[in-house]
């Protein structure tokens, strides 16, 4: 296998135990022994460690060294003013390009929410909620938008603050949340499906900063 192919498959793996919270902030990842761990070379695993230090997902230790970082009140606030930004440029762009397939399809994700909090299957409720907003983003069709919105890791860190609440509460106002934005895109009402997000957001960021 080539290198950079497995430094991709290195890259994966941290990332998916960073994101599940199976590597804690704070954790220290070494090149020795991620490199025996995963059978690649040290050089494949410094090369997934520094783009995962560029996505912001790792930071360097005062005396070198790669730890998963550490999301403090400031990144959670920056992140959340980041996506208002984009995904009501999103909501606006979409209220005019909406086609009827882009109302079954964050219809479907809806369900798909509701049914897997009934069942408690709280990680796949985090990825239909993670995916519902990237389809709002999809719904403005707007190339450059939506590479924005994915290079910015928002989805990432999304699904990483997502899986940080446990209240059951939360989820169901999630799910009223989302219906509500739903509801005012098939009217193409703007203004309703704004008010909604940015409440929506916010008290995402709320949560978060509780939970942390």
């Amino acid at each position: 296998m080539k290198e950079d192919s497995l430094s991709d498959k290195v890259y994966t793996e941290i990332r998916g135990k960073i994101l599940s919270n199976q590597l804690a902030p704070g954790s220290r990842l070494k090149e020795d022994v991620w490199a025996k761990k995963m059978e690649v070379s040290r050089v494949a695993v410094r090369e997934a460690l520094n783009r995962l230090l560029g996505e912001a997902m790792l930071e360097k230790g005062e005396r070198g060294g790669y730890f998963v970082k550490s999301m403090n009140m400031d990144d959670i606030r920056e992140i959340r003013e980041l996506r208002e930004v984009l995904e009501l440029g999103a909501l606006q762009m979409a209220c005019e390009k909406l086609e009827e397939n882009d109302i079954r399809e964050l219809e479907k994700i809806c369900n798909d929410f509701t049914n897997m909090v009934k069942s408690g299957y709280f990680g796949g409720a985090c990825e239909a909620d993670v995916k519902f907003h990237e389809t709002l983003i999809n719904t403005a069709r707007n190339q450059k938008l939506k590479v924005i919105y994915i290079s910015s890791n928002i989805p990432l860190f999304h699904f990483k603050l997502g899986r940080s609440s446990s209240h059951m509460d939360d989820y169901e106002q999630t799910d009223k949340e989302h219906r509500e934005i739903l509801a005012a895109l098939r009217r193409r009402d703007f203004e309703s499906a704004k008010a909604v997000l940015v409440a929506h957001l916010r008290r995402g960021e709320l949560e978060s900063l509780d939970v942390g």
